[in-house]
């Protein structure tokens, strides 16, 4: 392993993701169970036998790799190389028929991303993010939008439910600063932020699995990805997420949000 971009990782990154696509769609719109964790969030069959499926194949293929996952515990997450999985981000949408739910799957080197793959496997899409590259959606190289005043935006969320009362107040006020907010894509919505159909994501709530895939990917594509406050995201960051489709309207946003607080 002598790069960070070193090829044979970007086919495994690959290969991961087809294996995750693969048992998600055997599962999808059938009959299975559906449990509440701990932390009242939902976890499928399909959710456990992915994470379980990859974390064999990494084993296998890598056992020198540390792996973090939603829903197993961390295995070595303090080697030089991390994945860190989610195997179904948007567990309601999977669990309730609709095909925006993903599989998230991030490279970390140093506990820094330089590797993220968004997978929609009912939709047959995927994005590829890799530092210093152009971000690849089915393929070709895919670009954010150059707006980049907040009044000619649109501004998403997965849900309402994800914030606290703070949090919400500082969304509304950005939702009514933007030209219209959305809810419900899950990581969908920072899929086509990074090709350029939607401009901002605010949330906040979320675990490590749920962004760190999502750097590569909307940095490569020209768009800028931080916490609230600006910083860059790492295994050490917190939950709250600020996506943007370029470096003004990022500096816009987080000047809103600066003035809310």
């Amino acid at each position: 392993m002598t790069s960070p971009l070193d090829q044979d990782l970007q086919v495994f990154a690959h290969r991961l993701a087809d294996e995750g696509r693969r048992i998600s769609l055997e599962f999808f719109r059938t009959r299975y169970d559906v449990t509440r964790k701990e932390d009242g969030t939902p976890v499928t069959d399909a959710d456990l036998a992915i994470e379980n499926a990859l974390r064999q194949m990494i084993e296998q293929h890598y056992p020198a790799h540390g792996v973090f996952g939603e829903e197993n515990d961390a295995c070595r997450s303090d080697a030089e190389w991390l994945w860190v999985i989610d195997p179904i981000d948007g567990t309601k949408s999977f669990a309730t028929g609709k095909p925006t739910f993903g599989c998230l799957i991030a490279l970390l080197h140093h506990r820094k991303p330089i590797l993220g793959i968004i997978d929609m496997p009912a939709l047959q899409e995927r994005w590829l993010g890799i530092a210093g590259e152009p971000t690849r959606f089915n393929g070709q190289p895919c670009r954010t939008s150059s707006a980049n005043n907040l009044a000619d935006v649109t501004l998403n969320a997965t849900t309402p439910d994800m914030f606290n009362t703070k949090e919400w107040a500082l969304f509304s006020e950005l939702g009514a600063a933007v030209r219209f907010r959305q809810f419900g894509a899950d990581c969908y919505a920072y899929g086509l932020l990074a090709s350029g159909f939607t401009e901002l994501v605010m949330e906040a709530g979320l675990g490590k699995y749920d962004y760190l895939a999502l750097v590569p990917v909307i940095e490569g594509a020209g768009g800028c990805i931080s916490d609230w406050q600006g910083n860059a995201l790492s295994f050490d960051s917190g939950s709250q997420v600020l996506a943007s489709a370029n470096r003004d309207l990022h500096e816009n946003a987080l000047t809103f949000i600066a003035k809310s607080l």
